[in-house]
């Protein structure tokens, strides 16, 4: 297959520009991302949609990727908790080497194809799970083998890759795919290619929750309240839900734990 991840990038001979001829460059090549995301919305719509009966039925979504994609997963997944006031087993993001790849590269972690089942397998993945394989390349072993395993299992499939017709593509029963085009760094897949993968992710986990009614009108009702300022935040939802003074808002948001609670009872 054509890697276009791993084509020349378009602008040549980087270091003899200026910082603002870089940073224009880089700023002109971000804004095609967001309309490649567009084109993917059909294919998001279908993945959604199958997402959404499964948890309901107490399913849970399942990242799986290495380096820049892996961390974008287990960043997507860490977000769901405190926002959606969800469980952290919703939404799990499994990256290739563990934990411990987070914050430095594991070798060859992203080339053992079997660890990507026996990761997910630790999880004791189901057929009312869902896989999101997430590869730029599209052709990582860990995130194929993992979709492989699942696929042959009757699990829910679905990968998001910035390559046409990558591997990760033939096991996915919903491929997205974001064609952003080469990097101002060539093979640098986490600029556009990563930053379309944030933007997929963050797509699917809140549409999801908002399908599974954790979100009421716009506001995070079900948040969890761990600091200042979002106890401020959720006081000024039950403000503007109520129209009642702030003190008052703040007092009942605070003996009741959670902004729905308040305005729901």
């Amino acid at each position: 297959m054509q890697k276009i991840t791993e084509q020349a990038g378009p602008y040549r001979h980087l270091e003899q520009q200026s910082t603002l001829e870089l940073l224009t460059k880089i700023n002109r090549e971000d804004q095609k991302v967001a309309l490649a995301v567009e084109k993917c919305i059909p294919a998001l719509t279908a993945l959604v949609d199958d997402i959404v009966p499964r948890m309901q039925r107490g399913g849970r979504i399942f990242y799986s990727g290495a380096g820049t994609s892996g961390r974008l997963g287990v960043l997507d997944a860490s977000e769901c908790p405190p926002t959606f006031g969800v469980p952290p087993e919703w939404v799990v993001g499994l990256i290739a080497g563990g934990d411990h790849a987070l914050r430095h590269p594991v070798e060859s972690a992203e080339d053992a194809e079997e660890q990507g089942w026996i990761d997910l397998e630790a999880h004791n993945i189901g057929p009312d799970d869902t896989l999101i394989g997430i590869a730029a390349s599209g052709t990582t072993p860990y995130v194929v083998g993992g979709l492989k395993a699942c696929r042959e299992r009757g699990i829910l499939t679905g990968c998001v890759t910035c390559n046409p017709g990558a591997p990760v593509t033939e096991h996915a029963d919903h491929p997205i795919v974001a064609v952003v085009g080469p990097e101002v760094v060539t093979g640098s897949t986490r600029m556009k290619s990563g930053t379309a993968q944030k933007l997929i992710l963050n797509m699917i986990t809140t549409t999801t929750m908002i399908r599974l009614g954790r979100v009421k009108d716009n506001r995070m009702v079900d948040m969890q309240l761990s600091n200042a300022k979002l106890v401020d935040r959720g006081t000024k939802m039950i403000v503007d839900a109520l129209d009642i003074p702030y003190e008052e808002a703040k007092r009942r948001l605070l003996l009741k734990g959670s902004v729905r609670a308040v305005i729901e009872q």
